[in-house]
């Protein structure tokens, strides 16, 4: 079983968190048009074959994938979370388990495994590197990965707290005025205090970086990295990288193009079959 960490504790109480439970579990359809592309390019190649949707959260992938395959299987490491996506989606398979072992499931049992959601830079580097090999594991030769990851060139990366100050709406009811600019006094207050709590753990390696983030008011610790450099990773690891879609387009990326308006990329490898 993994062991949990800094980042795992900081993290696991934000999505546990009144605020987190309350947004997984209204969660759905696409995170943006990159991931919808990437899922129509694998939906032919894995149709109506065992899936496997890691970091399942509320249950926003359920109906995307059950679209794909109805031999679905769903997991997520956080307990409350769990219980969200049962309640949604009663008669799903849905387990509590961590990424990073998933000994549970036999060696080639799924022919797709998704880690939506940026679900993979939640954890430490060793654990990155866990959940990878598990991917490969269970994969079927020949199967298909797809997971979503923070991107170091991205907008999103070094954002600052100023960047939850958002004015509200005049309204000509001033209570709703009121109620507004509390809203955004409070986000703007969090963020504060949690990028400077958590700030310390920011560091950069080796075409990574660990950095506190803007989401669940800088209550949040990820990783960041390079096309490049997950790409490298996922070969180590026997998955060959296919194809990679960006967040703000959805267009398939290739070498040399700019990556900078792209927060994430949509990463889309094949477990290399042992000739």
């Amino acid at each position: 079983m993994a062991t949990t960490n800094t980042q795992d504790r900081i993290n696991q109480a934000a999505w546990s968190s009144r605020s987190g439970r309350k947004g997984f579990a209204v969660a759905s359809g696409w995170t943006d048009s990159g991931e919808a592309a990437a899922l129509a390019w694998v939906t032919q190649q894995v149709q109506h074959q065992p899936v496997l949707d890691v970091g399942v959260g509320g249950g926003r992938t359920v109906a995307l994938l059950t679209a794909v395959s109805d031999d679905y299987t769903a997991v997520d490491y956080t307990p409350e979370l769990v219980a969200i996506c049962r309640h949604n989606h009663p008669g799903i398979r849905v387990q509590q388990m961590d990424a990073r072992d998933m000994s549970a499931f036999p060696d080639e049992s799924f022919a797709l495994v998704v880690f939506s959601y940026n679900g993979i830079d939640a954890v430490d580097y060793p654990g990155r590197r866990a959940i990878l090999r598990e991917f490969s594991r269970v994969l079927k030769p020949g199967g298909l990965v797809l997971f979503s990851a923070h991107n170091l060139d991205g907008p999103s990366y070094r954002e600052k707290p100023l960047h939850l100050l958002r004015m509200p709406e005049l309204s000509v009811n001033p209570i709703s005025t009121c109620i507004d600019v509390a809203r955004v006094a409070y986000s703007l207050t969090m963020g504060t205090l949690n990028y400077v709590r958590y700030s310390p753990l920011n560091r950069e390696f080796d075409g990574y970086a660990i950095r506190v983030c803007a989401a669940h008011e800088f209550g949040i610790v990820i990783m960041y990295t390079d096309m490049d450099t997950q790409c490298r990773q996922l070969d180590e690891v026997g998955l060959h990288t296919e194809a990679v879609f960006g967040s703000s387009a959805g267009k398939r990326l290739q070498k040399g193009d700019d990556l900078t308006n792209d927060s994430w990329f949509h990463f889309v490898a094949r477990k290399i079959p042992i000739q």
